[in-house]
């Protein structure tokens, strides 16, 4: 298994992998779903790919297609005492289809992609996890940082 790049012709499958996940982000809580939400997703990848701040990384299945996929991405706010730079990054979409999990894809991506903010000199990473990945991610170091995490949506 290796990881790569993806590259543009992998956006039907990022898009894919994504509903895998959508689907399993629903069983551990509820949230509005936008009718759109693929073509909008599929834009923003077209957009995004090859950009400094997105490193998007996937792991082909030997049959075609994508076994599984991550996407690290890098935001600005202000400075601050324990972000001197302001600079953050944020791991979204890890996904393993589901006939390719418990073969380390989703670990290997996670190390590719934590090697990348290191490159970055990214010094804070925050993710949101599934009951499912939630070990995986406390072995690589991520950990509970005192603080509650809220969430404030729209609700129209």
């Amino acid at each position: 298994m290796s990881v790569r790049p993806a590259i543009s012709e992998d956006i039907p499958e990022l898009v894919r992998l994504r509903q895998i996940l959508a689907d399993r982000m629903a069983q551990d809580g509820s949230y509005p779903v936008d009718v759109h939400w693929r073509e909008t997703y599929a834009e923003s990848l077209r957009e995004r790919l090859g950009s400094s701040d997105t490193a998007v990384y996937v792991v082909d299945a030997p049959e075609g297609g994508l076994a599984a996929c991550g996407i690290g991405l890098i935001f600005d706010r202000f400075p601050g005492p324990s972000l001197p730079d302001g600079r953050y990054g944020y791991i979204q979409g890890m996904t393993t289809d589901p006939g390719h999990r418990r073969r380390g894809h989703g670990r290997a991506i996670m190390v590719t992609l934590m090697e990348w903010y290191h490159a970055m000199n990214i010094r804070r990473i925050d993710l949101h996890a599934t009951s499912e990945a939630e070990p995986l991610y406390r072995e690589l170091g991520f950990s509970d940082d005192g603080y509650p995490s809220l969430t404030w949506r729209s609700p129209s």
